[in-house]
């Protein structure tokens, strides 16, 4: 049975509890990958801010950014955190990352399974819609960001890299045209095997899902080394 991917995010507020020594994040470790084992998700990366305070905007933590840049260029839509303090510890953090990761289409759960974003006051909804406008702007600059680092590659490359707001990302093409070449026991993988493999390594539609046949297919065309019939 196919697994949906997944992303591990850890926080520590205090450099005291960041080392080889400390438990805390082993502790968030265990807990994420037991939940991703009793839910069906494979976790596809990890990412684990130190020493970093609960009550700082998602926005400007490094890993948290690092890993919405990862979203944006794969199609992952589900975050695993420990529990809901690992996300944020104070109703501003969290409302603003609540409203930015659902502006992205991102779910975020819990190590017990729970949805961390559910119960909605009305002092939430009201602090969640001003958060909608900071969130966009948010949203604005990560688009910005992920365009110039893709306009810095195509320079070094010569040719132009498609961004993830495209249909396919420059990586998942990439990959897809390196399963298609390799020879798997002797043959040459099937569309459908070559989709299974890019969602082992977090290459996947928008929706989150495997690609179907006919995408990858498109892909290969896209890439050169597929003729359609």
């Amino acid at each position: 049975m196919r697994k949906t991917p997944a992303i591990a995010y850890l926080r520590t507020s205090s450099a005291t509890n960041v080392g080889a020594d400390k438990t805390s994040g082993e502790r968030q470790r265990e807990a994420i990958e037991r939940c991703a084992t009793e839910q069906g998700f494979e976790i596809v990366a990890k990412y684990y801010d130190e020493a970093v305070s609960g009550a700082e905007l998602i926005e400007n933590r490094p890993q948290f950014k690092a890993m919405l840049e990862h979203i944006a260029g794969n199609g992952v839509r589900t975050i695993i955190i420990e529990d809901p303090s690992r996300f944020a510890r104070s109703m501003h953090a969290s409302i603003f990352g609540e409203v930015l990761l659902k502006g992205l289409g991102v779910k975020v759960i819990c190590a017990n399974g729970e949805p961390l974003f559910e119960e909605e006051d009305d002092m939430r909804r009201a602090m969640s819609q001003i958060g909608m406008v900071f969130a966009e702007l948010e949203k604005r600059k990560l688009v910005k960001r992920l365009q110039t680092g893709r306009d810095i590659k195509s320079k070094a490359l010569g040719r132009r890299v498609e961004g993830g707001s495209r249909q396919y990302s420059e990586d998942a093409l990439t990959r897809a045209k390196a399963l298609y070449r390799a020879p798997r026991k002797g043959k040459r993988r099937s569309l459908r095997q070559i989709a299974t493999e890019l969602a082992k390594e977090g290459f996947t539609a928008p929706s989150g899902k495997e690609y179907n046949a006919n995408s990858v297919r498109q892909m290969l065309v896209k890439v050169g080394v597929y003729k359609p019939a």
